[in-house]
């Protein structure tokens, strides 16, 4: 493909959140070059977990169930399961559905988790594909992977970026309005900007405070050997080897973790020790074949002080730094991107002014440190939990540790993964495009969410007759809840055209929608955020003009 000399906005990186950035700039008919170095998406599976919230973003773009089809089989069980060894003593099981019958199950459930999509468990290989495809399919988009950025200035009307292809050393030089560095922690964006991380590092834990050896591999007997039910998650309690493993195909491959005792020189591990690695997590010899491998560092909870400079912003990694409790890294990043893509396309179309952009940082920076908050609590939980001394024994005493070590898990991992809470309780109080009706938001709890339309967080979500998710009624740009009949939601529209907002009034007669959104009227941002909810619509230039900061 040819490189345009020119895009609207230009992305360097191609992980999730700049792929998922250039779907939504590309669906509203943005232009975009995307540069990243690698010469394709990701081989190794990384994240592992999509949670709900991204997968109801996935279907306000149209692609949710392509998604869930992707990763492990559709019957696959989505349990997450701790055992001594994988192949010793089962210690705690947290169920969870599995792909085919999330569907379903979704549709009776309410209150904390009453939601559009049910999280996926996929690795984000399989994600970055289908984003990657989408985004490619988009007039205007420009996907280009095997280029790295190399250099930025900008100014007043601009961007100036060079760009090169990392397998040549060829060279472009290459204009936008906008540049979005989404290039990961070790981002020559942020480092350009003279950002740095914030926030706790460094953090050493018996478990998930180190430096970790990851090993993408392919073990084809391993549900033959391991006695136990299929698991999604696989972690192990002892003495000796501490892992966590993902299931990535349900047919023999998995991700795995083991975090490096004192003595192991990460240098120095070879594809015969990786084995033995999994050998002694699993306490069972089998076949297994290295598909690749490498080390990271588990104990972050980092965020840039800065997420925007002029024409410039960040997002992703290149934004925070996760330790993966929790599975909220790759999440946060592709709401980075939903709140980003909305106000760049509203700017470049004149439908906001450019301090709309201001608000990006103001919205994602306390988000994304609430959310280390809460990756770093689910890391202490799993991490600072030591194995007792008898955890492994056939003894009266290592029965007594096991069931010890079986309540304590069974309570982590609802802790951990039954989190409706972290996933839709983020709010954006303060932001100045937030029309605040003095109402205050629900407590923020890990494990429970209060539906509620005080503005600034998701909007209440609830099944209507037929099965059809409320947000599929959603428009997708502006959306009027109209929820009384007898409200007039005349000058809303009489407002949005004269501002040249694209708003679809959803006039919906409904009992339980009302109760839920305790207004007769409410407007639905963009990136399905709650902007406004009132009774009465007389100023509704007003409350447009702030929600989409027009002056």
């Amino acid at each position: 493909m040819s490189i345009p000399e020119s895009a609207q906005v230009i992305i360097a990186g191609g992980g999730p959140c700049g792929l998922m950035l250039a779907n939504e700039l590309g669906r509203r008919g943005i232009s975009v070059l995307l540069v990243d170095e690698k010469e394709s998406t990701a081989f190794n599976p990384q994240a592992n977990a999509t949670q709900a919230r991204t997968m109801e973003h996935y279907r306000r773009l149209g692609f949710a169930n392509e998604i869930r089809s992707e990763g492990l089989p559709g019957e696959y069980p989505t349990d997450i399961a701790y055992f001594t060894r994988y192949a010793g003593y089962e210690l705690a099981r947290f169920k969870l559905p599995s792909a085919r019958e999330a569907g379903d199950v979704v549709k009776t459930l309410s209150g904390s988790w009453s939601a559009a999509e049910l999280p996926h468990r996929v690795s984000q290989k399989f994600v970055e594909t289908v984003l990657r495809k989408q985004a490619e399919a988009l007039p205007g988009v420009s996907v280009n992977y095997g280029w790295r950025l190399d250099g930025f200035t900008q100014d007043d009307n601009g961007v100036a970026a060079t760009i090169e292809r990392a397998a040549t050393g060829e060279r472009r030089e290459v204009r936008g309005l906008y540049l979005v560095g989404a290039d990961g922690p070790r981002s020559k964006v942020r480092e350009a900007l003279g950002f740095g991380y914030a926030g706790e590092t460094g953090v050493v834990r018996d478990f998930m405070g180190g430096r970790m050896c990851a090993v993408y591999l392919r073990a084809p007997d391993f549900y033959k050997i391991v006695p136990h039910p299929a698991a999604w998650m696989y972690v192990t309690f002892n003495h000796d080897r501490r892992t966590f493993m993902a299931a990535v195909d349900g047919k023999g491959e998995f991700a795995f973790h083991t975090q490096l005792r004192a003595g192991e020189d990460e240098s120095a591990i070879t594809d015969d020790m990786a084995k033995r690695m999994f050998w002694r997590a699993a306490g069972a010899e089998m076949p297994i074949e290295i598909l690749s491998r490498g080390t990271w560092t588990a104990g972050h909870a980092l965020v840039s002080d800065g997420f925007q400079k002029g024409r410039v912003f960040i997002g992703g990694d290149a934004a925070h730094l996760f330790t993966p409790a929790g599975g909220l890294g790759y999440n946060t990043a592709i709401e980075d991107a939903v709140n980003l893509g909305w106000k760049l396309a509203a700017v470049l179309k004149g439908r906001g002014d450019a301090r709309l952009l201001d608000t990006y940082q103001a919205e994602r920076q306390p988000l994304a440190r609430r959310n280390t908050s809460y990756a770093r609590g689910f890391a202490d939980s799993l991490g600072l939990y030591a194995a007792p001394d008898a955890i492994e024994e056939a003894s009266p005493e290592g029965d007594k540790q096991r069931a010890e070590a079986s309540v304590y898990f069974n309570a982590h991992a609802r802790r951990e993964f039954n989190i409706p809470g972290v996933t839709f309780g983020g709010r954006y109080d303060g932001s100045p495009i937030i029309v605040s009706d003095g109402t205050s938001p629900p407590p923020d709890s890990a494990n429970e969410y209060v539906p509620s339309a005080c503005p600034g967080g998701r909007p209440p979500h609830l099944w209507l007759e037929g099965g059809r998710s409320l947000y599929d009624l959603f428009g997708f740009e502006w959306t009027l809840l109209q929820l009384d009949p007898k409200a007039d939601a005349a000058p809303f529209a009489t407002a949005a055209q004269a501002l040249g907002l694209d708003m679809k009034i959803v006039a919906l007669d409904n009992e339980a929608a009302r109760e839920l959104y305790q207004a007769p009227l409410a407007l639905i941002r963009p990136d399905q955020i709650v902007a406004w909810r009132g009774a009465l619509a007389g100023g509704a230039e007003q409350v447009l003009r702030q929600a989409s900061s027009l002056s």
